[in-house]
């Protein structure tokens, strides 16, 4: 535990660097949001499609892999949109705690912290993961609030999710990266070498942005923040580990990783959807900021323990 926890560490001192950076003004919330841009639109992508185009297309989809992740998330998705509609909450409200339950920190901090940790063999899954995350269930919130405000389903909603997907740089960049592989098209030395160095600015970028995005988040509502860290922390990896490990057959390996990248916090993503659908913004943000605090010391647990696998 002490060594994965020394292992992770530095993964959460290069956030907290940004935390205090953004805490003390040095880097404002305007440097944040253009560094967060960086990441996303060019070190990230070039990290993700240069991981896409030298993996095997046989690496990159496993149908009992995507299945366990699936159903164990949707469990997880439902309990958290019942409980939700229990205490009276709209069904917009519902699906951003549902959102907060399932979807982690994968892009930013899961991709450069599981693939150091876990070897490149981690890659490919992780990338499954990513692409359900992206392709299912970040359609469905957009789906489930459009439609529950305009009391309809409509083409327009759809033609928007599918605008957003195409919009999305992570896709577009592993879609661009699975063509280049199932195409056998090798990567030219100076294309390789400029992926890997324009990729490599993701990990330390992408940690930096997180810590001080945190600076400027809010604890309010703090019972629900727990209990949806509870369950995006807890709850997820179980559900998720459970159908791997006990009802689909799935490699131990991809288990493993399956089970950490859900252990990953709440992404931050899902606060930018409730703040431009100002749907309890600050809820979410809460949630972002006591997940990811918890997590130092949670994920390097999950990780000790899935490395038994």
């Amino acid at each position: 535990m002490l060594e994965i926890f020394l292992k992770t560490l530095p993964f959460f001192a290069l956030m907290g660097v940004g935390y205090v950076a953004g805490r003390t003004r040095f880097f404002p919330p305007d440097a944040t949001a253009y560094l967060t841009k960086f990441v996303f639109y060019f070190a990230l992508s070039a990290m993700l499609f240069r991981f896409a185009a030298t993996l095997p297309v046989t690496e990159l989809f496993d149908a009992q892999f995507a299945y366990a992740y699936l159903l164990g998330s949707s469990v997880v998705y439902l309990l958290v949109s019942l409980v939700a509609k229990a205490r009276g909450l709209s069904v917009a409200e519902a699906a951003i705690e549902a959102q907060c339950s399932i979807i982690g920190n994968t892009g930013f901090l899961g991709i450069p912290m599981l693939a150091v940790l876990l070897g490149e063999a981690a890659v490919g899954p992780i990338m499954m993961l990513l692409s359900i995350d992206l392709i299912v269930f970040s359609s469905l919130i957009v789906i489930l609030i459009t439609g529950s405000r305009d009391g309809r389903m409509s083409a327009a909603v759809l033609f928007s999710v599918g605008k957003g997907l195409l919009k999305n740089p992570m896709v577009t960049a592993m879609a661009a990266g699975l063509f280049w592989s199932t195409a056998n098209l090798p990567l030219p030395v100076p294309v390789n070498e400029f992926l890997t160095i324009l990729g490599a600015a993701a990990t330390p970028g992408a940690l930096f942005a997180i810590g001080a995005s945190l600076a400027y988040k809010s604890l309010d509502r703090v019972s629900v923040a727990v209990w949806l860290s509870f369950t995006k922390l807890v709850l997820h990896p179980l559900a998720v580990g459970v159908c791997a490990l006990l009802i689909f057959d799935v490699v131990p390996f991809d288990a493993g990783v399956m089970i950490a990248a859900a252990a990953l916090p709440v992404a931050g993503n899902v606060y930018i959807l409730a703040q431009h659908y100002n749907v309890a913004p600050h809820r979410v943000s809460a949630a972002i900021l006591i997940s990811t605090l918890v997590s130092i010391l949670s994920v390097s647990l999950v990780i000790s323990w899935i490395s038994t696998l």
